[in-house]
C-alpha cells in the first residue's frame, strides 16, 4: 500500500506528500525529521489521507493535489468532492 496525505502546518499552510509507510513518515514530520517545509512549521497535523495500491499512483496524486488552490484543498479535506470541479483554477467557456 501507498498513501497520499496532507498536513496542516502551524502557520495554516498545507503540506502534501506521499509515502509507503505512513506511520513512519508522520513521525518524521512530527519530530522535525521530515521535509524542510514542515520542519520550519511545527507542529503539524494530519488532515487528509488517500490510500493507493502502489507508490506510483500515490505520487501522481501528490503532484495533482500540490497544484491545487487552497480552496480546492479545503474542499478535499472536508470531503466536498462535488465542489472540486468548480474550484479549478482555469475556467473554459
Amino acid at each position: 500500500m501507498a498513501y497520499t496525505y496532507m498536513l496542516e502546518c502551524s502557520d495554516g499552510s498545507f503540506y502534501v506528500g506521499s509515502t509507503r509507510n505512513l506511520e513512519r513518515r508522520l513521525h518524521e514530520h512530527a519530530t522535525g525529521m521530515g521535509a524542510e517545509y514542515t520542519r520550519e512549521r511545527l507542529p503539524v497535523r494530519l488532515v487528509w489521507i488517500e490510500e493507493f495500491e502502489n507508490v506510483g499512483l500515490a505520487f501522481a496524486r501528490e503532484k495533482q493535489v500540490q497544484n491545487w488552490s487552497r480552496k480546492k484543498r479545503l474542499a478535499l479535506i472536508a470531503g466536498s468532492y462535488g465542489e472540486l470541479p468548480a474550484l479549478a483554477r482555469k475556467h473554459f467557456d
